[in-house]
């Protein structure tokens, strides 16, 4: 899982920073004491005190302060280190007369004391204000005091500064590393968009293109058919045969062809890929014309109309049709053979609603939750492309409608459209690109 740059910087706490540099730590006052035993060497007193204070110190701080920090937490265990090197400091001093190697452990300790908790500042000025206290008491020389505390107060201060700038320069490399991140995954995504796009335009090119073949033709049996069946009409004395092609067979013929010039129709206007003004036109005959176009997708399933006469509304018909071909081809997609669907439309006021109900397997509330994200599909790889119901939900939203949609996995769903008799001020000069609306048909 990627990190964030909160994440990161999280880790840098100040336990794992402590864990981390406690070998060279260690190393500072090993060496030091080394000095002081070299230094005084002779004077017993002084080495085989130094040794005794520095064995102590070093068990001190190495495993009953870590034993402690794990048991009662670090504040405590550190203000525990800080009395017990206080005291060691001070031992030493009187040994050898608060000597400059004793008093360099002073400024050590304070750096030491850098980033470990919101009470490192309090617990150096305490652990200044003891050994001052008792460097003064001792009979220490005032200037190495004054010396060694200003050292380690500034030295401590221009750690902490060049801390905080480094976390700061840090915090903004991550920044960009994430905007970065994530400019690439929109740049791939917008890739994504523009691969489905083409093909998808392609798609309604070519289905503009074969319904103009069909028209064609179509025209010539509709002109023949209706002519035919006039001049038999106009007859007298047909035979039986010929009159039953005329009560029956031809009116039937004639009905069909005309439900075929039909769906050639509403899939050219579905199609087509000039921009669409706002026009008034009939909701219910939209709906009617979506139903004739995935007719052959909703074979399987018993269809249940019940449309309320809702009247006239102002806005883009062809992109009602789009999503309501795309909703009625996944409710057909959804409902298993048997299953029924039933389309409804009313009148609420001044706003129209559309409800798309089907028995099909029905949607998880994780389904739910990511119904509406580009590129988002529950169908098998190549079956989809995640765009119809994100532009769906566009459309409807620029029409300055909504869609809600209820569903329970095992007992269907229902997608309930409610749009106003008129467009939104801001959408009645434009509207969503047809680039866009061909995304739907997916």
């Amino acid at each position: 899982m990627p990190q964030t740059p909160r994440s990161i910087l999280a880790e840098a706490d100040p336990e794992q920073v402590h864990k981390a540099i406690r070998a060279i730590g260690g190393l500072g006052p090993a060496v030091t004491n080394l000095a002081l035993i070299v230094w005084y060497w002779g004077d017993w007193r002084v080495v085989l005190g130094t040794v005794a204070v520095g064995v102590c110190l070093t068990v001190t701080n190495s495993v009953l302060v870590e034993r402690l920090a794990s048991l009662v937490g670090r504040p405590l265990a550190e203000t525990l280190r800080m009395l017990v090197n206080t005291g060691g400091i001070a031992v030493g001093g009187y040994l050898t007369h608060w000597s400059p190697l004793v008093w360099l452990f002073v400024p050590y300790n304070m750096l030491w004391f850098y980033g470990l908790d919101a009470w490192a500042r309090p617990r150096m000025a305490v652990y200044l204000a003891l050994v001052n206290g008792l460097a003064w008491w001792g009979g220490a020389d005032p200037a190495l005091n004054v010396a060694f505390t200003l050292f380690g107060v500034f030295g401590y201060l221009l750690s902490e500064r060049r801390d905080v700038l480094f976390r700061n320069v840090l915090r903004r490399v991550l920044d960009q590393q994430t905007e970065l991140q994530q400019a690439h995954a929109r740049l791939q995504q917008m890739h994504q968009r523009a691969l489905e796009q083409e093909k998808l335009s392609s798609l309604g090119t070519l289905a503009a293109g074969v319904a103009h073949e069909i028209n064609n033709p179509m025209s010539f049996v509709t002109s023949n058919v209706d002519s035919l069946l006039r001049e038999l009409r106009d007859t007298p004395g047909l035979p039986p045969h010929l009159q039953e092609y005329v009560d029956d067979a031809l009116p039937a013929t004639l009905d069909g062809i005309r439900r075929v010039n039909a769906i050639v129709t509403d899939l050219r206007r579905f199609a087509r890929g000039d921009a669409e003004a706002p026009v008034a036109y009939e909701l219910d005959g939209e709906v009617r014309a979506a139903l004739r176009i995935v007719h052959g997708q909703l074979s399987h399933c018993a269809v249940e109309t019940d449309l309320g006469d809702v009247g006239t509304l102002f806005g883009r018909p062809r992109q009602i049709v789009q999503v309501l071909v795309n909703l009625l081809a996944n409710a057909g997609q959804a409902t298993r053979a048997g299953g029924r669907i039933r389309v409804t439309t009313c009148r609420e006021g001044d706003a129209v609603r559309v409800a798309i109900q089907d028995t099909g397997e029905g949607m998880s509330p994780e389904t739910l939750k990511r119904l509406f994200q580009p590129f988002f599909t529950t169908k098998a790889p190549g079956s989809g492309t995640g765009l119809g119901l994100a532009v769906a939900h566009g459309i409807i939203t620029s029409h300055g409608g909504r869609i809600d949609v209820e569903s329970r996995p095992g007992e269907g769903s229902c997608f309930t459209l409610h749009l106003p008799a008129m467009l939104p001020r801001s959408q009645e000069d434009g509207g969503p690109s047809e680039k866009e609306e061909s995304r739907s048909a997916a």
